[in-house]
């Protein structure tokens, strides 16, 4: 029988190559390593996809969205139709999401939102978490292409987003229908939670890796490569999936629902009781032209301007101004919004701003104080700015709000 032959692909700024060539290697597949701008020739005798862990475009925008929009994704998610396994693994898995093939290629249904537990004095927003974790397979044996091993694996996490959510109820019940959460946080004896202790991102129903319908494609947080062999058995699965043929498909397709994806979404109009704070750079902002790059691949002639955004009652300004980590006059300006006026900074522009929900840098700043990204928009038209999927590449709608600013 022939070696299956797994294409690793990397994208700018992944990271996770090396370990993930070598326990494709171990478990006895043949991996190809496969830079994002290679021919794509070289795909032709491939038998899967492995979409490793790192910072796909230093995460600009937020992790995963920009790398989820190049076409190789149209391409790989062209291979997943025809069976081929694809899985990502932390920002591989970040990928998957954003471009829709998790959970069932049917458009943004979910996000990897920043880590964020539940704890008594409200939702508390954690930075990147690096340590081991358990996880379990939470669907039946052999439901997915990585899910043919028992027990449990304690491997490690290395995520600054990667909570599964969802605002759509609906998804939550059709996920569990079609056994497609596939594996859990648990603790050692493999109790599934969603206790910070165990599931320590925040994610819902304890999600730690999601497959579609058909089981050939599977997002998963935690890293069963980094493992040292720990986590062999999700690789030998991958393995014998593919060793056994392509299968057919197990469920129907789901309609888009939520607003997501639509051809034209309209937009709810901000109008903020506080001052506003807008903050740009005097250097070349990286992540504005690479987020810019984004969204012309749906609105070509688009110009956007970026800015941090405070909405502070006026007695924090000084306190804002005063805080390096969030104002740094060597390299940044800041622009004070009140009402209608000192807007003559955003010109002819259509500003959106966007704020992560929950907003955890907000408490900071005094009550009903608020945080986000400001985007100016400008060069397309109305209809083209109300188009779900330049929308999309501003905020994933499951984890954020994107509103209009009232001028």
């Amino acid at each position: 029988m022939r070696t299956p032959v797994i294409a690793i692909v990397s994208f700018p700024g992944n990271n996770g190559e090396v370990e993930s060539m070598r326990v494709i290697r171990r478990v006895g597949m043949e991996p190809v390593f496969f830079r994002w701008n290679d021919d794509r020739a070289k795909l032709k005798d491939v038998d899967g996809y492995f979409i490793p862990g790192g910072f796909s475009y230093e995460d600009r925008g937020r992790s995963g969205m920009v790398a989820a929009r190049d076409s190789l994704m149209e391409f790989i998610g062209a291979e997943a139709s025809t069976g081929k396994v694809v899985i990502g693994i932390c920002n591989g898995a970040q990928v998957l999401v954003e471009s829709g093939l998790i959970p069932n290629a049917q458009g943004l249904q979910m996000c990897l939102a920043r880590n964020a537990i539940q704890t008594s004095q409200g939702v508390q927003g954690l930075p990147l978490l690096s340590e081991w974790v358990w996880i379990t397979r939470s669907c039946k044996k052999g439901r997915c292409a990585t899910a043919h091993w028992d027990g449990v694996m304690q491997i490690p996490i290395a995520h600054g987003e990667g909570r599964f959510t969802t605002k759509d109820p609906d998804l939550l019940a059709e996920l569990k229908k079609n056994d497609q959460i596939a594996f859990s946080y648990c603790d050692a004896q493999g109790t599934v939670s969603e206790d910070p202790t165990i599931t320590p991102n925040g994610s819902m129903l304890a999600m730690a890796g999601v497959c579609n319908p058909e089981g050939n494609v599977i997002a998963l947080m935690p890293h069963p490569e980094r493992a040292g062999g720990a986590g062999d058995a999700y690789f030998a699965s991958m393995r014998e999936w593919i060793e056994k043929g392509p299968k057919a498909p197990t469920g129907p397709k789901r309609p888009r629902q939520m607003g997501v994806s639509q051809d034209r979404i309209q937009l709810p109009v901000r109008s903020s009781k506080n001052v506003e704070i807008f903050i740009e750079t005097i250097i070349t902002n990286n992540e504005e032209r690479t987020v810019e790059q984004a969204v012309r691949r749906v609105a070509p002639a688009l110009r956007l301007k970026q800015w941090k955004y405070l909405s502070v009652p006026e007695t924090a300004v000084k306190k804002v101004l005063a805080d390096l980590t969030i104002f740094n006059a060597n390299k940044e300006r800041a622009f004070i919004k009140k009402g209608t006026s000192g807007t003559e900074f955003i010109g002819k522009r259509t500003v959106l701003v966007r704020r992560d929900i929950p907003d955890t840098g907000a408490a900071a700043w005094g009550k009903g104080a608020e945080t986000g990204i400001a985007y100016g928009i400008e060069g397309i038209s109305e209809q083209e700015m109300c188009s779900g999927k330049l929308l999309e590449v501003f905020g994933n709608p499951h984890a954020s709000t994107l509103e209009r600013l009232h001028l």
